[in-house]
Order: C-alpha cells, then sequence, then structure tokens
C-alpha cells in the first residue's frame, strides 16, 4: 500500500530523533464545525497526529469523559456523512494526519467496506478499531488494506506475550499500547508501573512504532511516557479542557496552551 500521511510522520520523527504526540479528541463534540477548529488548534499546539473518536451511543473501551464527548456529538446530531464532511473541511487547510478511534458496529452498519472507502476519500490515514479481535478480523482487514488506510491494533496489559506477535502481524501505521488495565480516562497516579516492560515487550514482535496510551493526562506523564514510547496519546484531559473552556476562538487558544505544554514535554526527552 502507498504511504500515508502516518507513515510519512512516523518516518519524520524517526529520522529526527523525536517523539511523536498523539492527540484525541471526539469528533462532533462539540459540534461538527467546532472539531474543525479544534484539530487546527491542535496543529497549532505542535500535536503530529489527531486520533478522532467516531461517535458511538457504547463505547466500551471509554471512561466517562469519552463517554460524554460521544453523547455530546450524538446529540448535537453528528452522524456518520456529517463526519465525513468535517474530514473533508479539515484537509481544505490541513494535512495532519487522522485517524479514526472506532467500534466495529457503527462500521458494520454503514457497511464495512463502503465506511472504509469513505473515510478513505474524505482524508482519513487509519482506523484503530477497538472491539475487532484477530481471530474475527479475517473479512474486515483487507478491506482496510484496500482503502489504503492504516490498520491500527491495541495491546494491553493482560496480553499474553505469546498472543503479540499474532496481533501486530497484520497492523501497520504504529501500535497502540494501552498502559493500564481499564476504561480511558485521567488518573492521577502516574505511569502504570508496567508500561515500559509492556512496551518492550510489543518491541520484541514489531519494528512498528509503538505509542502509549489511557490515563496520561499532565506534563510530567506524557515526559515519562515518551521516555520509552515511541509516541504519547492523551485524549481525556484534552476532551475535558475543550469542553470546559469557552467554545470560542478564545476558549479554543487557551485550551490549545494546554495541550502545547504537554507537546513541549514530549519533544523535549
Amino acid at each position: 500500500m502507498k504511504k500515508t500521511r502516518l507513515d510519512k510522520k512516523f518516518a519524520a520523527l524517526k529520522k529526527e530523533g523525536k517523539k511523536g504526540f498523539i492527540a484525541y479528541v471526539g469528533a462532533g463534540d462539540p459540534c461538527l464545525d467546532d472539531t474543525v477548529e479544534i484539530v487546527l488548534e491542535l496543529e497549532k499546539a505542535g500535536v503530529d497526529i489527531v486520533e478522532l473518536g467516531l461517535p458511538f451511543s457504547d463505547p466500551l473501551a471509554d471512561g466517562r469523559v469519552n463517554q460524554d464527548a460521544a453523547t455530546r456529538a450524538l446529540e448535537a446530531g453528528a452522524t456518520f456523512d456529517g463526519v465525513m464532511n468535517c474530514i473533508r473541511t479539515i484537509r481544505e487547510k490541513s494535512q495532519i494526519p487522522m485517524i479514526f478511534y472506532a467500534y466495529l458496529n457503527p462500521l458494520y452498519a454503514r457497511g464495512f467496506e463502503k465506511a472504509m472507502a469513505e473515510a478513505a476519500a474524505a482524508g482519513i490515514d487509519g482506523f484503530l478499531i477497538l472491539d475487532m479481535p484477530r481471530e474475527e478480523s479475517g473479512p474486515y482487514k483487507g478491506l482496510i488494506k484496500a482503502a489504503n488506510l492504516n490498520n491500527i491494533v491495541l495491546i494491553t496489559p493482560t496480553t499474553p506475550e505469546k498472543r503479540m506477535g499474532k496481533i501486530v502481524k497484520n497492523a501497520n501505521g504504529f501500535v497502540y499500547c494501552v498502559s493500564r488495565e481499564g476504561v480511558t480516562g485521567v488518573r492521577d497516579d502516574g505511569i502504570a508501573a508496567g508500561a515500559a516492560g509492556l512496551v518492550e515487550q510489543i518491541k520484541k514482535h514489531t519494528d512498528l512504532p509503538v505509542a502509549l496510551g489511557f490515563g496520561i493526562g499532565t506534563p510530567t506523564d506524557a515526559a515519562e511516557a515518551a521516555r520509552f514510547a515511541d509516541a504519547v496519546v492523551v485524549g481525556s484531559a484534552i476532551v475535558n479542557k475543550f469542553s470546559n473552556n469557552p467554545h470560542t476562538p478564545e476558549g479554543r487558544a487557551d485550551a490549545g496552551a494546554f495541550v502545547a505544554e504537554m507537546v513541549s514535554a514530549v519533544k523535549s526527552v
């Protein structure tokens, strides 16, 4: 498959000897027009890659913050077509790598092949599908590849090492390492004790970049994660900041400054 914006970004980061910063926000939260502005603000803050939560009514891997973001998006009228239009609008102004953080149900309901083609045409670079286990992925992974999209996979603290090699076999783009058991959300106890060892285990099975996420919410956390991971994913803390600030250019700029602090911490490692 052709190199995506995501592939090119990680290649550039490796060449520069830099760690990546991935920011998660919910697509359509608080509305699709604001999502465009939020993504552009994230790019200004120095974010390397944007992970957009595709709105879904039952996001089982997410904690309260990201659940609420999905609910707000759905209540504001975010649809699959609307989100694709949002991506197209962003692409008129930015070429920042973007991936969807998604669940299988809405993709299946749309028609999986159709959903992949539409997302690629709109300007998305890849998918991280939370609830698609390896054993069930056969009919889907070829369709992801055919659309020239990155297939990003998850590895968690409960994944047996023997299984890791099987999970990463058909992955590309990067591997998402879940730092701790449970759901998304900011924690106040720092990076999970076993996170560094888990990243090290994953790296035995793949040459893909490994990004660490779940529970990272401060510059200190982000810098610590960047010491052993190739990229750091921050979600709930960013969602909270944009949600709690006024939905104005000034409010978004203030949230962007908060993100820029974490980006700076990652880039300083």
